[in-house]
């Protein structure tokens, strides 16, 4: 639809008043064929994967908020794939796949930019996990390549790569086709698309239990009423074990606060992403030229959103030591997500021994760069009641066989 100069400037004298809804807020209906719990970027792309993949339209998607206003809105919006286990690089890739091509599959612009990610390496151990960790991806056809301090340097010319300051840069890795997407942007273009199939989403409509008999889901208690459903996928992040208990289920799971920053807007310094595990910090600029930053989690149990002093302070250390530029620009604003980690940094994709209730939890730090990977795969195992080839590795039975997918490593800060 094209618009004249002059009805752009009527639209915004009236306010958007007679703008259309990006989608509707209808009431819930009595009964659906799948209940997706949780309104954040998983749960809407696993509604709109359930619609395109699998033709399954009689969905809805249940917020206790608003969209995207848990941890989809809380994160700094870091997309990549270079992980070290097989099980976990080939979710992620399929995820950064989806990514590459996410804004013309939802006709919405996500503001995918593939303008790299950078993991920084300050000492001999760095250098050997990273080389590795390099082997890994490329055996799995993942690009990947080491970089050399000078390298980095001439890539973020703001870095400081002295060899006498307290973590020195020995050299990094380098993942060219990752980067960065608008957080808000995927979950409004997904719950877009998925309206457009017929799915509905009620915000403000809080799960308070689900009812189960003889041992199948029957449907959910809500803030709005109770709604019957045949199949329920769980999306919760940050409060996976507090829905799970709902069901009966007691998940291998804790909950801790996970802080980040914007600075002040400056000029275009730094057009790529950089991480260091060892500092605890990790950098990206905005379209707005806001420095993005982040850290590792905060080390106690909590559903707050909001962390302790010391973690930031930890981090802006770093920040100014290896970016002394930044010293005197000011932080315009923190916040925090609340996260669920997993025994092994890697997330839960999976059937539950309760007969239609689906789990997926678990992705601690990284739970944005799943977003396309993980709606995929879990709409795919709630359609076909069985999990993908790509998420079969994340199911809860791996915490009784032993057969972990230790991310640790290719987490961490960086995660």
């Amino acid at each position: 639809m094209k618009y004249s100069i002059f009805s752009l400037l009527r639209q915004a004298r009236d306010y958007h008043k007679n703008w259309p809804q990006a989608w509707r807020s209808p009431d819930p209906k009595p009964e659906y064929d799948v209940i997706i719990i949780g309104g954040g970027g998983h749960g809407l792309a696993t509604a709109y994967y359930l619609a395109k993949e699998h033709g399954i339209t009689n969905v809805a998607v249940l917020e206790r908020g608003w969209l995207g206003g848990g941890n989809t809105g809380r994160n700094t919006t870091i997309v990549r794939s270079n992980y070290l286990w097989d099980e976990s690089a080939n979710l992620y890739e399929k995820s950064l796949q989806l990514f590459e091509d996410l804004s013309q599959d939802l006709n919405y612009n996500v503001m995918f930019s593939s303008r790299g990610v950078i993991n920084l390496a300050h000492n001999e151990h760095d250098l050997k996990e990273l080389a590795r960790r390099g082997h890994a991806c490329r055996l799995n056809g993942i690009d990947y390549e080491l970089v050399s301090p000078e390298q980095i340097k001439e890539i973020a010319p703001i870095i400081n790569i002295s060899k006498s300051i307290r973590y020195p840069v020995l050299g990094g890795a380098m993942q060219r086709r990752a980067g960065n997407a608008r957080h808000d942007a995927v979950a409004w273009g997904y719950a877009r698309r998925a309206d457009e199939y017929g799915i509905d989403i009620i915000q403000n409509c809080e799960v308070t239990g689900i009812d189960v008999a003889n041992g199948k889901v029957t449907g959910v208690q809500t803030t709005r009423g109770p709604i019957k459903a045949r199949k329920i996928g769980a999306v919760p992040a940050g409060h996976a074990s507090v829905v799970g208990q709902m069901a009966g289920l007691r998940l291998p799971i804790e909950s801790h606060c996970l802080q980040a920053m914007v600075s002040e807007p400056i000029k275009p310094v730094l057009d790529t992403v950089i991480m260091s595990n060892t500092v605890h910090v990790y950098i990206s600029q905005s379209d707005k030229g806001e420095l993005v930053l982040g850290a590792g989690i905060d080390g106690f149990n909590s559903y707050a959103q909001k962390g302790g002093i010391d973690i930031i302070e930890h981090q802006l250390e770093g920040l100014c030591e290896l970016y002394p530029i930044v010293k005197r620009l000011r932080v315009m604003r923190t916040w925090g997500g609340i996260v669920d980690i997993c025994p092994d940094a890697s997330p839960i994709i999976s059937k539950t021994s309760v007969e239609g209730f689906y789990m997926n939890c678990g992705w601690g730090t990284g739970g944005f760069k799943a977003t396309p990977g993980s709606g995929w795969v879990f709409a795919y195992t709630i359609a076909q009641e069985r999990p993908h080839d790509l998420n079969e590795a994340f199911d809860l039975k791996r915490f009784e066989t032993g057969l972990l997918i230790d991310e640790h490593g290719a987490a961490a800060v960086a995660h």
